[in-house]
């Protein structure tokens, strides 16, 4: 069992270019989409959130349950849902305004335990910034790792989110001896200013940084490598860098390589099987509209095979 600990929330997406373009609700939040995607890839997966009961959160959980992912871990509240209004540049990039104010996920308790046989449990985004959810979040990732659960991070930055930059980063910097495996875009190492050799050395196995369209790099304690981006017509990235983490995830399970150790220990030729995985099933999203990951089958064929 692969366990996604974060936000649940809905994308307003711009049907048209235009600053007062109509909104489309779609379903969204970077660890709800690692969910929906792992869950689509096929692996066994649980979300672990706290979703609001009115129309939005049931959606939220519909498309859970129509992706196979495991519901019984997600708590519920009568505030309402937390909003991610989005705009789109012009090769599809996607930057984000958010409404959170008094919405039901920032107030996620961490649970008393996780599902059992979980294996690897997931991290992210938002959750991690908004208080005071964040710290609980925080207090399950700390746990979990000293129970020697396999961690996942994707810090997935939200500048507008963060009120002391110093701040975060230096929580950001305390997260690192208890995460498996870092994943992050250059944009976010960027931000967060540090060296990703050096976070390596504080311990996890592996930091994993997306390229955009020019792929992935994994640094490992046993080496560096990199595989291109797949060549697609781009709608929008929505989701993608969430379809890399399930990937990632789902493929390291496929090689019995969630912990530490194992990722580890893991060569050349096994990191460019896993991440060019990731790289075809991100191109995928990539080609649709909205956080839509592949499923298992669409991967397997490749992008040009999936109708891209």
């Amino acid at each position: 069992m692969i366990v996604v600990a974060g936000e649940a929330l809905i994308d307003l997406v711009p049907e048209t270019p235009g600053r007062l373009a109509a909104l489309s609700p779609r379903l969204g939040g970077g660890p709800y989409n690692t969910a929906v995607a792992l869950g689509r890839l096929g692996s066994s997966v649980s979300f672990c959130s706290r979703v609001s009961q009115d129309a939005f959160g049931e959606a939220l959980l519909d498309g859970l349950r129509a992706a196979a992912v495991d519901v019984s871990c997600v708590q519920r509240g009568p505030e309402p849902t937390t909003l991610a209004v989005a705009s789109l540049d012009a090769d599809g990039s996607a930057g984000y305004s958010f409404y959170v104010g008094g919405t039901a996920d920032r107030l996620f308790a961490a649970p008393a335990a996780l599902p059992e046989g979980t294996r690897a449990i997931s991290f992210g985004t938002c959750s991690l910034v908004l208080e005071p959810g964040a710290s609980a979040y925080e207090k399950l990732l700390r746990s979990a790792a000293e129970q020697g659960v396999f961690t996942a991070l994707d810090p997935n930055i939200r500048t507008g989110l963060i009120t002391d930059a110093d701040a975060y980063r230096a929580r950001f910097r305390s997260w690192l001896p208890f995460t498996g495996l870092l994943k992050l875009s250059e944009e976010d190492a960027d931000w967060l200013g540090g060296d990703p050799g050096e976070w390596l050395a504080t311990g996890p196995a592996a930091v994993v940084l997306t390229r955009g369209g020019d792929g992935l790099t994994v640094l490992t304690r046993n080496g560096e490598w990199s595989v291109p981006g797949e060549q697609v017509t781009v709608v929008d990235t929505i989701g993608a860098g969430d379809t890399v983490n399930a990937a990632l995830l789902h493929r390291l399970d496929a090689h019995g390589a969630l912990s530490v150790d194992a990722a580890g220990a893991l060569g050349e030729a096994v990191w460019r099987d896993v991440l060019g995985y990731a790289a075809r099933a991100a191109a995928i999203t990539c080609s649709r509209a909205g956080a839509q990951p592949p499923l298992a089958s669409e991967v397997a064929a490749g992008p040009a095979q999936a109708g891209v």
